[in-house]
């Protein structure tokens, strides 16, 4: 009984102060209701009394809870801005490198510099690429560290739109990174292989070799890889040999 009657305390100075505040009264009337306010005839503010003072604060408690929504809302909107502005690239980022059509099952063999090959179809004819052949291939270049996101492809290179045209360089002359050029000695003409190679022998060293991005989001997505330290910058390469010169 003392709880509820702390509690009921409680309840009725709150009123007293709420009622005060808008302009009511509460006087005590007798001892039978001492401590409980009484609404009394002649403590009722006039009605433009009680406009006035509502006209005052409740304004004051629209603009507090408007401030407050646009702090939440401001911090919620945060997020969606910057995703937005995050590069395309990131977005359309998939989730393996598919393998090319041939025989999947063989496995990767390592040569002396790291480099890494797989052949899914040998090729037809006895001559193969040397170290001084001038290559006519297709080539598709991946980024292994965003999940093989697609920074070349010579299905883009199509200058003059009679259809793409093959990625053209001479073996040994500097035009090629030097891992592309390793991984593909001894292929033959129509033969198919998959080449990683390692950052050294790629863009991290090589910047200004084929094969090149065609477009600068390709380059951005290439840079975003090559020019942050903590990322492995290998690359894979799947090729496709059209011609050996």
């Amino acid at each position: 009984m003392k709880i509820h009657g702390i509690v009921l305390g409680w309840i009725v100075l709150g009123a007293q102060q709420h009622l005060t505040v808008l302009g009511w009264t509460t006087p005590v009337v007798g001892k039978k209701n001492a401590g409980l306010p009484r609404m009394t005839r002649s403590s009722i503010p006039d009605e433009s009394s009680i406009v006035t003072k509502e006209v005052t604060v409740v304004p004051m408690i629209m603009d507090r809870r408007a401030a407050l929504m646009g702090a939440v809302i401001s911090a919620l909107l945060v997020p969606s801005s910057a995703a937005l502005a995050q590069p395309q690239e990131f977005a359309n980022v998939g989730t393996q490198a598919p393998p090319p059509a041939g025989e999947e099952d063989r496995p990767f063999v390592t040569l002396a510099n790291g480099v890494k090959v797989k052949d899914f179809k040998e090729g037809i004819g006895t001559e193969t690429v040397n170290g001084v052949s001038r290559v006519f291939i297709k080539c598709t270049s991946r980024l292994l560290n965003l999940n093989g996101v697609i920074f070349y492809s010579t299905k883009n290179n199509n200058p003059d739109g009679f259809g793409p045209e093959p990625l053209v360089f001479t073996l040994g002359k500097g035009e090629a990174l030097p891992g592309l050029e390793s991984g593909l000695m001894g292929m033959k003409k129509d033969g198919i292989r998959r080449i990683i190679v390692p950052a050294e022998l790629a863009y991290s060293k090589y910047p200004q070799l084929e094969p090149k991005p065609m477009s600068a989001l390709d380059q951005r997505a290439l840079d975003s890889v090559v020019n942050n330290p903590r990322r492995d910058a290998t690359i894979l390469f799947d090729v496709q040999v059209e011609r050996i010169k």
